[in-house]
């Protein structure tokens, strides 16, 4: 298997992308294609042990920042580490990308100028990974691709979030679910509506509306929005947690005795901290474009990183391309319609 990554993409390129390659390459034994500055990414990977790992550059001329817009850089800057990174996924020669830079430019770049949509797909989602109770994952989409949408779509979005939970998370039946602001079918505005209706006619798992407490407790898999609440959703739920660990610790840090309590709780605390934080997943699909695209945070560590090659890795050995192509052209909404 050979994987792409862009190692121009996070906000402190090229450290932590290329930790994280070199440590993917070392767990995973991958063939690892580092994109992008070549005499960066080469004084990058001196500092750490290569020896024997399957690592290769490709250098690509132009790097796309956080503050280029997305609608700009797909005809601007044509030799960026993500139009050299898809490119080799469009050509064969790569068998993932995985990037960690401006999500907005890799989907247009995605869909406009190099890989394109998947036969059927109207829209390509951005998606979320999250762990919730019990170390169970479930994932969210769309988180922003698409901020109005229609009832065909959102279809898709299921679908698509369905596929990927099957053949990359390990999940036989995915129970799908609509966001929402109520369980009741009379909840929800005219686009829940209508999608609940198209869901309940297909062979979906579909187990109706889902309230966001109700999507932390684990009880769908697959959870289906618009990209306008997904988004408001995957931000304030970091928010949540990061100013939730904030104040435990502030209070701690006041209080001696609390102090000796959190030193005998250190144990609980990692493992809760691992369980909300978005580096252990590392990276989500951009699902529905004709190739495997792993998107991370811009702040991405090494670890993040390396866990986001690893999602490329769980896409590509679960052929989730083909077998989304596959489930759409065998769905209830044809091509022409919608």
């Amino acid at each position: 298997m050979r994987i792409a990554v862009d190692a121009m993409g996070s906000d402190t390129y090229p450290a932590p992308d290329v930790e994280g390659a070199v440590l993917a390459a070392q767990e995973l034994s991958e063939q690892i294609i580092l994109v992008g500055n070549k005499a960066l990414i080469e004084k990058e990977l001196a500092k750490h042990s290569t020896g024997g790992l399957k690592i290769e550059i490709l250098h690509a001329d132009e790097v796309i920042t956080m503050e280029d817009k997305p609608a700009n850089v797909g005809k601007t800057k044509p030799k960026s580490s993500m139009h050299v990174g898809m490119n080799l996924v469009k050509n064969g020669e790569a068998d993932a990308f995985v990037t960690a830079g401006n999500t907005g430019a890799a989907m247009t770049i995605a869909t406009l100028f190099t890989l394109h949509r998947i036969k059927h797909v109207k829209r390509p989602a951005l998606s979320s990974i999250i762990r919730v109770t019990n170390d169970r994952t479930v994932i969210l989409l769309d988180i922003g691709a698409n901020t109005d949408s229609k009832p065909e779509w959102m279809y898709q979005f299921a679908l698509m979030g369905r596929i990927y939970a099957q053949r990359a998370l390990g999940l036989a039946n995915p129970r799908v679910a609509l966001l929402s602001n109520g369980e009741e079918e009379t909840k929800g505005n005219e686009l829940i509506h209508q999608t609940a209706d198209l869901l309940q006619g297909t062979s979906l798992n579909f187990v109706g509306n889902i309230e966001p407490k109700d999507m932390i407790r684990g009880e769908a898999d697959v959870i289906v929005s618009d990209g306008f609440v997904g988004n408001i959703t995957i931000k304030t739920l970091e928010a949540m947690g990061s100013a939730l660990f904030n104040l435990i610790r502030q209070e701690i840090k006041q209080d001696a005795i609390a102090t000796v309590g959190a030193l005998l709780a250190r144990r609980a605390f990692r493992k809760v901290y691992r369980q909300i934080d978005p580096f252990e997943i590392g990276g989500a699909p951009l699902l529905g474009v004709n190739g495997v695209v792993i998107i991370g945070h811009g702040r991405s560590n090494a670890k993040a990183v390396k866990n986001a090659i690893r999602q490329a890795r769980l896409a590509v050995a679960g052929q989730v391309i083909q077998s989304i192509a596959e489930g759409l052209s065998a769905g209830p909404i044809s091509e022409g319609h919608g």
